[in-house]
């Protein structure tokens, strides 16, 4: 099942269409991607990778991020996979684009 990059009807039932609450998600979203993926990329330590695909998995899901959510998903289950790393990193590339355009409209 193909998953949105950015599902923005998922984000209006918890926002109302507020969109200063929306850049605020947005903004949350941008640190766990850059700090996750990060740790993803850099540690030699299962634990610490599960903690961060998990913790990134409930972000991006929270604000509709649904591939990397389930990139997320797919990573807490291959550790230290540098596949999995990768595919983390495309799909949040994918959801920093999509919230630069909901920025935008």
């Amino acid at each position: 099942m193909t998953r949105a990059v950015l599902d923005r009807e998922h984000l209006a039932r918890y926002t109302a269409g507020d969109a200063a609450l929306e850049a605020e998600l947005f903004s949350l979203l941008e640190g766990q991607i850059e700090a996750c993926v990060s740790v993803m990329e850099q540690t030699g330590d299962e634990g610490a990778w599960r903690t961060a695909a998990h913790t990134l998995k409930g972000a991006a899901r929270g604000v509709g991020a649904m591939a990397l959510g389930e990139a997320c998903a797919a990573a807490e289950t291959q550790p230290l996979d540098p596949a999995a790393a990768l595919a983390v990193r495309d799909e949040a590339e994918k959801a920093r684009s999509a919230m630069k355009a909901a920025r935008a409209a």
